[in-house]
């Protein structure tokens, strides 16, 4: 029996069912919303899409959207997936249709060859866990759920099974056993040793994935609530070496910071820490990422940090070269790759300052940060793991510390925007040089100034830059 939460969907869906029924096709809603909807009291209006599959073929499955979607279009065509787009009661509604099929890689391909099928069981059989092995029959006389795996049955134990054997389905799609992790902890199911131990053996696999497809999975992963579990999974089974081995590198390295825990354990804490929240301005998904990269230069600096006078800053540089490196490996955006990289190499800058904030460190803060301010601010906080109750009160505070003198210099100054008071053109007019190294020399300078002492002021600024230069012409 259908439960009766279902019944928004069904109704949402009836005009575009009815259409495929009248053309003597089948149409199935399937995977995630499928899950979803059995998994918990979601309604049509939670979830953010709809997939379905059907045994109509890629023309006849545009044609069947033609004059019912407001938009559709075909990229996946070659695939089978038709695309559409349809206003409803909750707003846009994106459809992704989808010829029932199997694929495989080859062995040494990144591109997975597909065969179009009318049996929706071989269509499931390919799909890859059994929870998102259901379909749901839209056309027939009484919606029917169609789980020839156990799917809801494994759904209900948290129990995560490949439909076939783990070694074809992961075979099909090696992405599969990185997905797997996401899985892990977003549902919090348990994986059956056989797919650890597919997983295991068939790891080195990965490496015919795309990076693309790789870091796309990756973000999906990292911005679950609780990712630990996942990324646990990727590094026990050794997945993560073919991907993100900087990370199993950190495993069982004493964090000679955070003596209490090692760094990796650390690390995942860090990640954890990160929390989505509506209210606050920053990005979650780049902050989470730092949180994953932050430490990756502490086993490669190890031995500097543990007595052989190397900074923070050496640290600092060392993870941001490294991570760097995996992000463009990974084929993230130059964005997220700035973003990130200046994130961890600026993550421990809050630790310099621990006899407190001056004017003018407050100012090289905010200016270093530049737009990453909140990020980091987030990233800071969160990077406090230690189980000591009075050494987290401590740190929270000085955080606090940092964020209200930051806020009472913002009302003075334009912290957000730091500047030399006077621009080139002004500095030329003052100094009577044309445009040349000089200028730069002298803009840094009164840079300097602004950071160490804030605003003077027109008159006191050029009074200034006239005794700098008459110290550099003597």
């Amino acid at each position: 029996m259908i439960p009766a939460r279902f019944q928004p969907v069904l109704a949402e869906l009836a005009p575009l069912s009815d259409r495929f029924r009248a053309a003597g096709h089948r149409l199935y809603l399937v995977g995630g919303s499928v899950r979803e909807l059995l998994a918990s009291d979601s309604a049509s209006n939670d979830l953010d899409d709809f997939d379905g599959t059907t045994d109509a073929k890629p023309e006849q499955i545009k044609a069947l959207l033609h004059g019912w979607a407001d938009a559709i279009w075909a990229p996946g065509e070659r695939f089978g997936t038709i695309g559409a787009k349809k206003q409803g009661a909750h707003g846009d509604r994106i459809y992704e249709i989808t010829t029932h099929r199997a694929e495989a890689y080859n062995d040494d391909s990144r591109k997975p060859i597909v065969e179009f099928s009318n049996d929706i069981n071989l269509d499931l059989a390919r799909r890859d866990f059994t929870i998102n092995a259901m379909a749901l029959e839209l056309t027939s006389d009484s919606p029917t759920l169609v789980d020839p795996y156990n799917g809801a049955s494994d759904l209900a134990t948290r129990t995560l099974r490949t439909p076939l054997a783990p070694e074809i389905s992961f075979g099909d799609d090696p992405l599969r056993m990185l997905r797997a992790a996401r899985f892990i902890a977003r549902l919090g199911v348990v994986p059956v040793p056989e797919l650890v131990e597919a997983v295991r053996e068939m790891a080195s696999r990965l490496a015919i994935v795309s990076a693309e497809r790789i870091r796309d999975e990756l973000d999906k992963l990292i911005t679950v609530p609780n990712p630990a579990a996942g990324l646990w999974f990727t590094i026990e089974t050794g997945l993560c070496d073919h991907f993100l081995p900087e990370l199993p590198a950190m495993r069982l390295e004493q964090d000679p910071i955070h003596r209490h825990k090692d760094v990796l354990t650390h690390t995942l804490a860090v990640v954890e820490n990160v929390r989505a929240d509506a209210q606050a301005d920053f990005d979650f998904r780049r902050t989470r990422l730092a949180a994953l990269f932050h430490d990756v230069g502490k086993p490669r600096t190890r031995g500097y940090l543990e007595g052989k006078g190397v900074t923070f800053h050496h640290h600092d540089a060392v993870g941001a070269r490294m991570t760097r490196k995996r992000l463009e490996a990974l084929r993230y955006s130059n964005d997220d790759v700035h973003a990130i990289t200046e994130l961890v190499a600026l993550h421990l800058r809050f630790h310099t300052y621990a006899m407190g904030w001056t004017d003018s460190a407050v100012r090289r803060y905010v200016r270093d940060a530049g737009p990453l301010l909140r990020e980091l601010n987030v990233l800071t906080r969160c990077d406090c793991t230690t189980r000591d109750e009075k050494k987290a009160l401590m740190l929270a505070a000085r955080m606090d510390d940092l964020e209200a003198r930051i806020a009472e210099l913002a009302e003075k100054e334009e912290l957000a925007a730091i500047r030399p008071e006077l621009d080139g053109s002004q500095v030329m007019e003052q100094l009577g040089v044309a445009p040349g190294k000089v200028v730069g020399e002298a803009l840094a300078f009164l840079l300097e100034l602004r950071l160490d002492e804030g605003m003077l002021g027109e008159a006191e600024i050029r009074r200034r830059l006239d005794e700098w230069w008459q110290g550099k012409s003597r």
